[in-house]
C-alpha cells in the first residue's frame, strides 16, 4: 500500500473490499498450466521494440477472437446491471486473464478454463470502473496522470487523458518524473491511473515514494500490495483496454456532471 494509506483506504472500502493488502509473500503466483499462452488477447512485450509489436498484433488479435466466445460464462449472476452489454465485454476479451494467479488476484477470478486460463469476473470489472470514476471525478482534472508503458495502453490511456483533461505519460516512464524536481519533465500529480503495476513499475514505485494513490488496471497475474483501488482485467488486449479507458472517461466525466460523447471506436487504434 502507498503511503497515501489513510486517505485512500477509503477507496476499495467503496468497492467492498474488506480483505487488507496481501504482502508480497502472500501474493506469490500460482503457476497453472504453460506461460507459452498465458497472455491470450495480446502477448506484446510490455517494453519490446516497435518491430516486435507489429509482427504479434495481428496474430494476437485473432487470438482474442478465438478466445473470446459469447456463451463464456463470466461472473455468478446473469443479470448484474452492467454499463455495456455483457457481449460486449466478451468481445473485447476484457474477461480473459492469463494462466498465472495471484493470491491478490484470486478474489477477482470467477474461474478457470480447461484450457487453465483464468476467466475475470466481469461483473466486479464493471463495479470497479464505476467507483475509480466517483474517486477520479473528485480530483482537479490536471492532476491526474495516466501511464501505460504497455504498447496497447498507450492509445486508449491518452485518450482518457484528452478526454477528461488528465496527464498522460506514455511509453517509458522516466525515472523521476514523479520525483525529481530537478527534472524538466518534472510534475506533481494528486492520483496516478496506470495500465500495468508490472509495466508500469516505476510510475507506482514513484507514486509511493510521493504519497498519491494508484489506480490500476489489474490481470490475474498481478500483485496489488502497492494499489490502492483494482479494475480487474485483461490489460494485455488491444480492445480490452480500450473499452475499459472508453468506460472510465466516460462514467468520470458522468459524475462530474458533463455529457459523455465519446465512442468506443474513438478509444481504438489503427493497427
Amino acid at each position: 500500500m502507498s503511503n497515501s494509506e489513510n486517505t485512500t483506504s477509503e477507496v476499495d472500502a467503496e468497492a467492498d473490499d474488506a480483505e487488507a493488502p496481501a504482502t508480497e509473500t502472500d501474493a506469490q503466483s500460482e503457476p497453472v498450466g504453460t506461460s507459452e499462452a498465458n497472455d491470450a488477447g495480446a502477448a506484446e512485450p510490455v517494453d519490446a521494440a516497435g518491430a516486435g509489436e507489429a509482427a504479434a498484433a495481428e496474430a494476437d488479435d485473432e487470438e482474442e477472437e478465438e478466445a473470446s466466445p459469447f456463451d463464456e460464462n463470466v461472473m455468478p449472476d446473469d443479470e448484474a446491471d452492467l454499463l455495456i452489454p455483457v457481449e460486449d465485454y466478451l468481445s473485447a476479451g476484457v474477461h480473459i486473464g492469463t494462466q498465472q494467479k495471484t493470491q491478490d488476484m484470486e478474489r477477482f477470478i470467477h474461474r478457470v478454463r480447461d484450457d487453465g486460463l483464468y476467466v475475470l469476473d466481469v461483473s466486479q470489472t464493471d463495479g470497479r470502473i464505476r467507483t475509480a470514476a466517483s474517486f477520479l471525478s473528485g480530483y482537479d482534472p490536471e492532476q491526474v496522470l495516466v501511464t501505460s508503458s504497455r504498447q496497447y495502453g498507450r492509445f486508449p490511456a491518452e485518450k482518457f487523458a484528452d478526454a477528461i483533461g488528465a496527464r498522460a505519460r506514455t511509453g517509458r516512464f522516466i525515472p523521476g518524473t514523479l520525483t525529481n524536481p530537478q527534472y524538466e519533465g518534472y510534475i506533481e500529480p494528486d492520483v496516478l491511473v496506470v495500465t500495468d503495476p508490472i509495466g508500469d513499475a516505476q510510475a507506482v514505485k514513484e507514486a509511493i515514494t510521493v504519497g498519491i494513490p494508484v489506480i490500476a488496471m489489474c490481470d490475474s497475474n498481478n500483485q496489488v500490495s502497492n494499489v490502492d483501488l483494482v479494475v480487474p482485467t485483461n490489460n494485455k488486449g488491444r480492445r480490452a483496454l480500450s473499452v475499459v479507458y472508453w468506460l472510465l472517461a466516460n462514467e468520470t466525466l458522468d459524475r462530474r456532471g458533463a455529457e459523455p460523447t465519446y465512442a468506443l471506436d474513438d478509444f481504438e487504434a489503427d493497427i
